[in-house]
């Protein structure tokens, strides 16, 4: 069917009034709205409701500043009147894009591959609801999934507008925001995959069928469940090998981020999608009530439960991002860089990309992750690889929570040809691990002991949002062995554990050519199974092992700094109760607080947040230096409520999850001033911050 203008505007309306369920005089003033708010885009006014003060500078600028020696970041300029909340792109012939944006628009990208971009955008079509992610038919034109429809969509006459749409799919929704689609993702016999996001904070996550799962789907609109337990699966890719690798994020029952290899049959660990299980067509017979809440290790509850699947690599929180969404291979024959065939994934939380390597052990898919490079200016979401092998970035943050300063934009990475000193890939051994780097190693630093560090630990599996790292144990290495190159390093470690993260530091290892460390220390491997083979350490020796936990977990008690519970010579009530709570967009929900000097209060911080959150009070403009030292406290972080162990630091809470709160008992500071307070979880103290303002005690 072809379209005139006028019927493109109705099947606008169609598609806004049945994904949202309002009425039609409903659909018809939000759609006019959308077009008369901002006249010649269709969009409402833009508002960088991200932008940072002067006073809160950017994340580990000398770090980006060394990353960029070896990848250059070319912001993408966008043309006057486009919004680029790219939340899907297609890579298609002649050096094109073509882009998706969540205020339902698709975009024709050109001129985004030359050395001085200056892209132009040519609109294909518009009236969208909130597409995240778009690929080419193989029959012809693109699939496009919206939040309630897979759609096919097709420009017929070749004037360069879409003009042919066919509902594939429509996707149950219950109406809740949380309710996203993801995809498409084709299969090598030419069907379409798609992801299909809980609702969250609602009485039924799952209320209308298949959600938590991910489906499959013939062009003709013939749907196959293929697995489930996804919370919020935001993105997926299909190996070179043919394997499906999807990325969640930490929430209720994740306590952190993982990336699955996912088969048909697999339940991913979130009970409320099993909702479904027992529809036809269904791949599992596990039942929400067959999933136990005890917030034990994911890895014990899954020997106990047939059917629910381990992830290939767990994501260690805070440290390696926290909202990881899509994911591409490299497959650029090393055009960019010295990871062909590993995986990068982009991180909206922390605005980064994380570099992946995975490999099989025993049938089982596992592997480590590693940084490769931040400082992105908004919201990671979606990664494509174009024809030259540069990595195009899109980027989007509207209601999702970031540490960037701007809300949206649109950026291209490209490898500068030089070769970084980095860990190229940490490999599984029978007693321990072998470090394959990209340059040789300085033998006498490699040679050290004390050039290395590994430990363990993992998260708890329950409904709770989120988990700290728990049953941390420290892994004592007892030889290393250096190739005769020098292009890699074999660890002989005690303490190693299936089911857990192991943290592989290696800041005393240098260049052999320079002497330079590397750009990035520490590999995080998850081990699955361990292969049979020749070891270094004798297995009598490692049976011997005295494994015992590094660190008592006791960071919620009540100390100097964190006084929960109230001091004796305190008055009832203190001088006065302050309540704090938390806004949209990370943000605390006031930024001024007004406290007598030497005066008692008690502060009360609830947050009503979908993540968790803390309060760490600050001698006076130190907020920031906290804030970047609780980015680099490691797997440490959360055992101690990410609150350094400084002197800058006056007053802090434990980590607060979402909906919860902490009251404290506190003494105003002596000394009148502004006294910064932020919160400390990784990253989140660029832009979650408030000023404690201490007047004198006499007026």
């Amino acid at each position: 069917m072809k379209l005139s203008k006028v019927k493109k505007l109705i099947w606008g309306y169609q598609i806004f009034r049945g994904s949202v369920g309002c009425s039609r005089l409903g659909a018809w003033s939000a759609l006019l709205f959308l077009c008369l708010s901002n006249p010649g885009t269709g969009q409402p006014p833009h508002n960088d409701h991200f932008a940072l003060t002067e006073r809160f500078h950017s994340e580990s600028e000398a770090q980006i500043l060394r990353e960029a020696q070896y990848w250059e970041r070319l912001p993408l300029p966008i043309p006057e009147g486009v919004i680029p909340e790219i939340s899907g792109m297609v890579t298609i012939p002649d050096r094109r894009l073509l882009v998706t944006t969540r205020r339902g628009e698709l975009w024709y990208v050109d001129g985004a591959y030359e050395d001085d971009p200056q892209p132009v955008f040519t609109r294909f079509t518009s009236g969208l609801h909130e597409p995240l992610g778009i690929s080419q038919a193989p029959e012809g034109g693109y699939y496009v999934v919206q939040r309630s429809e897979l759609t096919h969509i097709e420009d017929r006459d070749g004037d360069g507008q879409a003009d042919w749409f066919r509902k594939v799919f429509k996707i149950p929704v219950s109406g809740n925001y949380h309710e996203f689609a993801f995809g498409p993702y084709l299969t090598r016999e030419g069907n379409i995959r798609i992801n299909l996001m809980l609702a969250y904070n609602a009485a039924f996550q799952s209320s209308v069928p298949w959600r938590g799962w991910i489906l499959e789907v013939t062009p003709e609109g013939y749907v196959t469940p293929i697995a489930s337990g996804l919370r919020a699966g935001a993105g997926a890719v299909l190996s070179s090998g043919g394997d499906w690798f999807f990325t969640e994020n930490q929430g209720e029952w994740a306590g952190t981020s993982y990336i699955s290899h996912i088969e048909p049959g697999d339940f991913l660990g979130h009970p409320q999608s099993l909702a479904w299980s027992h529809l036809p067509g269904s791949v599992t017979h596990l039942r929400p009530e067959d999933i136990p809440d005890t917030g034990l290790p994911l890895v014990e509850v899954a020997d106990q439960i047939p059917g629910l699947k381990m992830p290939a690599v767990f994501i260690p929180y805070a440290i390696h991002g926290v909202s990881p969404n899509g994911i591409v291979e490299d497959t650029t024959g090393g055009k960019f860089g010295p990871f062909e065939g590993q995986f990068f994934f982009a991180d909206s939380g922390q605005a980064r990309i994380i570099r992946v390597s995975l490999e099989q052990v025993n049938g089982v898919w596992q592997g480590a992750t590693y940084a490769f490079m931040g400082g992105f200016q908004a919201p990671v979401v979606r990664l494509a690889f174009g024809e030259d092998g540069s990595l195009f970035v899109g980027e989007t943050g509207r209601g999702w929570g970031s540490v960037a300063p701007l809300a949206e934009g649109f950026e291209r990475v490209r490898w500068k040809g030089n070769m970084p000193f980095e860990i190229q890939e940490a490999k599984i051994e029978p007693d321990g691990f072998t470090l394959h780097f990209t340059r040789p190693v300085d033998r006498k630093s490699a040679e050290s002991l004390f050039s290395y560090g590994v430990s363990s630990f993992t998260y708890g599996y329950g409904s709770d949002y989120g988990s700290p790292p728990i049953n941390r144990l420290s892994c004592p290495i007892r030889k290393v062995v250096v190739a005769e190159d020098g292009m890699s390093v074999r660890l002989g470690v005690l303490c190693l554990r299936e089911g857990y993260i192991h943290e592989i530091r290696t800041s005393g290892i240098r260049a052999a050519d320079t002497g330079e460390p590397l750009l990035h220390n520490n590999a995080y491997y998850t081990i699955l199974s361990r292969p049979d083979g020749d070891r270094i350490v004798p297995l009598e020796e490692e049976l011997a092992a005295d494994c015992t936990p590094m660190i008592p977990e006791d960071a919620y008690k009540s100390t100097p700094k964190h006084p929960t519970e109230r001091p004796d010579f305190f008055s009832r009530h203190g001088d006065q109760i302050i309540h704090l709570g938390t806004a949209p967009g990370m943000k605390f929900d006031k930024t001024l607080l007004e406290v007598r000097a030497g005066s008692q209060f008690q502060l009360v911080f609830r947050n009503t947040d979908e993540m968790m959150h803390n309060f760490v009070l600050c001698l006076p403009g130190k907020g920031q230096e906290v804030g970047m030292a609780a980015l680099h406290m490691g797997i440490d972080g959360m055992a101690n409520n990410y609150v350094p162990d400084s002197d800058l630091v006056l007053y802090h809470t434990a980590i607060i999850q979402p909906g919860a709160s902490e009251r404290l008992f506190l003494v105003a500071p002596e000394v009148p001033g502004d006294y910064d307070y932020v919160c400390t979880i990784p990253g989140h103290a660029m832009v979650m911050n408030g000023i404690l303002r201490v007047l004198p005690a006499d007026e």
